[in-house]
């Protein structure tokens, strides 16, 4: 799948599916139902089964040939985030308001705090190189 191209927006449940897979690797049909049931979703059988068919036509699951048939993530985290972000960011009038929103969560660690300024302080070498080979190539 091409990167960040999802072909259709995923529904929190498909998404719930996707994850699920992430986390336990391919699961067959009663896995991933259980693994389901096992974090506290009450989902029934059969629409476990109509989800993971519609994420395998939508090309973000593959099932395997095998039976019983094992369903594995085609896509990683960062296809399924970066669009649903980037349309967030959109919407809140950029990144400063949502950034400044994260900041004031009261479940905030100070484990996301310190990844926080890495991803900042890496932001900002990003910024300044951008910025040097700008005044490059504009010289």
């Amino acid at each position: 799948m091409a990167k960040n191209k999802l072909p259709s927006r995923l529904s929190s449940g498909e998404i719930s599916i996707v994850r699920m897979l992430w986390e336990t690797g391919p699961a067959s049909l009663s896995e991933a139902h259980r693994a389901i049931q096992d974090r506290g979703e009450r989902v029934g059988y059969t629409t476990v089964q109509t989800r993971l068919e519609r994420l395998v036509k939508k090309g973000v699951v593959t099932k395997g040939d095998s039976r019983p048939a094992k369903y594995s993530a085609a896509v990683s985290p960062d296809d399924v985030s970066r669009p649903l972000l980037e349309l967030l960011v959109e919407r809140v009038s950029g990144p400063v308001p949502l950034v400044a929103h994260l900041l004031q969560d009261p479940s905030l660690t100070q484990r996301d705090v310190d990844e926080m300024k890495r991803l900042i302080a890496e932001a900002e070498r990003s910024v300044r190189q951008r910025d040097l080979d700008d005044e490059e190539s504009s010289a």
